[in-house]
């Protein structure tokens, strides 16, 4: 089996002597070319070349965002021809947070991961033992974890900004940069029109989370819900409020962080299961992220859920629940 394993040496929890074990195990099971990420965009770039050149196994060995690039680069623009061929993805997370990881039941041990990873390579049902997962086409982009606009695109935006000045991205920076983000956005007017599938547009909304899994994100080893039952095999989850009135904010916060979430409130308006969302913010742009990465600022955004879209390695789905 011809694999690619692209690397992010910049990545949070990434270390030259890991990234040699990994290359070493995996060198044993497959015919492996190893290639780093040398700058913003290039796991895209990589990714693509692996496609054109008719690789079978993409391995990204880096945080979130090192697998938006690779999963974009391997499927090209939404609503672009489909690639004549499509490698699987697989994961050895090596950042903060590694949402998609976790999300699929992967090992946060680089080590274990790889165990992991070559004991489903070896599988007797081959390929077919594998895991195939819905995206969201995201208009512009593929997003594999979750898009949000609003609050969360302004946080990710001063995050990158840290980032920039070469600041590590931990989970107090991310938590550092949320409360500002929230405080403004109570003194603000909520602008958002959600228009979820065929039902009524929904006026007056604040910020919209759209997620392909739960939960949500992590903060450190705690888990942060928006949409409990969304799965990498439903419809999207969606999350927005209609009100930022401090008190039931905090108590909808508390619910977010419970280890058994039961989310409800007055204002909030979720749906675990969506085919199409359409998010008009009127005259205002707002902040937009996918996937962990700033967008930048946008009136309209359109989502939808493709179903069977990607090959993961990764343990049934009986078995991560």
């Amino acid at each position: 089996m011809r694999a690619v394993l692209i690397v992010n040496p910049n990545a949070t929890s990434t270390t030259p002597a890991g990234r040699d074990l990994l290359a070493h195990a995996l060198k044993s099971r497959l015919d492996l070319t190893v290639v780093h990420t040398d700058y913003r965009g290039h796991a895209i770039e990589i990714s693509q070349a692996a496609s054109r050149d008719g690789i079978d196994l993409v391995i990204a060995h880096g945080g979130d965002g090192t697998v938006h690039g690779v999963v974009n680069g391997l499927l090209g623009a939404p609503g672009s021809p489909p690639p004549a061929h499509l490698p699987a993805v697989a994961v050895v997370p090596g950042g903060s947070a590694n949402v998609f990881a976790r999300s699929l039941g992967i090992a946060a041990d680089p080590i274990a991961a790889t165990n992991q990873l070559i004991e489903l390579i070896n599988h007797p049902a081959g390929r077919t033992a594998w895991r195939r997962i819905g995206l969201i086409d995201c208009g512009e982009r593929w997003s594999v974890l979750n898009a949000g606009m609003g609050v969360d695109g302004e946080v990710v935006a001063a995050v990158e900004a840290e980032r920039e000045k070469g600041h590590a991205v931990t989970p107090l920076r991310y938590i550092r940069a949320a409360v500002p983000a929230v405080l403004a956005t109570t003194r603000r007017a909520p602008t958002l029109t959600l228009q979820l599938g065929d039902d009524q547009p929904v006026e007056g909304v604040h910020f919209v989370f759209v997620s392909n899994c739960a939960p949500w994100t992590y903060a450190d080893e705690r888990c942060v819900w928006t949409n409990p039952d969304t799965t990498f095999e439903s419809g999207m989850g969606v999350f927005a409020t209609t009100s930022m009135k401090v008190l039931p904010t905090l108590r909808l916060v508390r619910q977010m962080l419970s280890k058994r979430p039961k989310l409800r409130a007055k204002q909030l308006i979720r749906d675990d299961d969506v085919l199409a969302l359409r998010v008009d913010a009127g005259d205002t742009p707002i902040a937009t992220q996918i996937d962990g990465e700033y967008l930048g600022l946008r009136t309209t955004m359109t989502f939808r859920a493709v179903p069977d879209a990607l090959d993961v390695v990764a343990p049934p789905v009986e078995k991560v629940r």
